[in-house]
């Protein structure tokens, strides 16, 4: 209301007097991406959903009312989900081929070890049983009766942060580190047996079960402490707080499961 607008003739002319002024609301910024002008609308989900799903449920939704009519977008107007959704999609089809590349290459370098069909496939198997532990970890974490309980009034669940965890980037990463780490008790046990069976002739299903036996009783406590390190290693990032730990904890998942049901 205090402004004033010199006129052509040297007066003062208030604002208000050459115009209606309201204040509406508006972009804080106004953007443009390829020469279009772009506006952003952010959203959350909800406790226990998963990123992917809720976009997909927006977008399901939003088309059901296109369809029915009671959402028109204007000419020229177009709207595409972007940010954490957009990442998601790109990261899962790269995983998609990723994760049967780095199956098959462990399945080759066991094999180029061993030289058999039949000893790489006993060994590889252990990775398909660590896989199994990596799913069985990610269900206990949804079960609220997991970890339910205190020790020194510590509540486990709080100490873990036990809470559902969906299939994301991050696990699938775990999954990948398990992969390497699963196949190495075999191989150990393995090398020593194929030592041994190259050292020592065995004519009876007796013999070689009895240098099957001996061979698990003298490296086994090898595979054990391998193992347990492992688990070990991964307790303070099961247990860790602050900037990453979104991302580092369903990492370790995959990786504690495994090889816990590895031992």
């Amino acid at each position: 209301k205090r402004i004033l607008v010199p006129g052509s003739d040297g007066a003062q002319i208030p604002l208000t007097e050459l115009a209606e002024i309201r204040f509406i609301r508006g972009p804080q910024v106004i953007k443009s991406e390829d020469t279009f002008l772009t506006g952003y609308v952010l959203f959350d989900m909800k406790a226990g959903k998963a990123e992917v799903d809720v976009v997909e449920e927006c977008q399901e939704y939003l088309q059901e009312k296109i369809d029915e009519g009671r959402f028109v977008l204007p000419p020229g107007v177009s709207y595409t989900f972007a940010g954490n959704y957009e990442n998601q999609i790109r990261s899962q089809k790269t995983l998609a081929v990723v994760l049967p590349v780095a199956l098959f290459v462990i399945f080759l370098i066991l094999y180029f070890q061993f030289k058999s069909v039949i000893t790489t496939s006993l060994v590889f198997s252990g990775i398909l049983v660590a896989w199994s532990g990596g799913f069985l970890m990610l269900w206990f974490y949804s079960q609220s009766w997991f970890l339910d309980f205190d020790v020194f009034g510590l509540n486990m669940r709080d100490l873990f942060q036990i809470h559902p965890i969906n299939l994301s980037v991050a696990v699938w990463v775990g999954f990948l580190a398990l992969f390497g780490i699963a196949s190495d008790d075999g191989v150990v046990m393995g090398t020593y047996l194929e030592q041994s069976f190259r050292n020592h002739k065995h004519g009876t299903k007796e013999d070689i079960r009895e240098a099957t036996v001996l061979a698990g009783k003298r490296r086994v406590r090898a595979c054990l402490m391998t193992t347990a390190t492992t688990i070990l290693a991964l307790l303070p990032i099961l247990t860790s707080t602050g900037r990453g730990s979104d991302v580092m904890v369903p990492m370790a998942i995959p990786s504690f499961g495994g090889m816990t049901i590895e031992i």
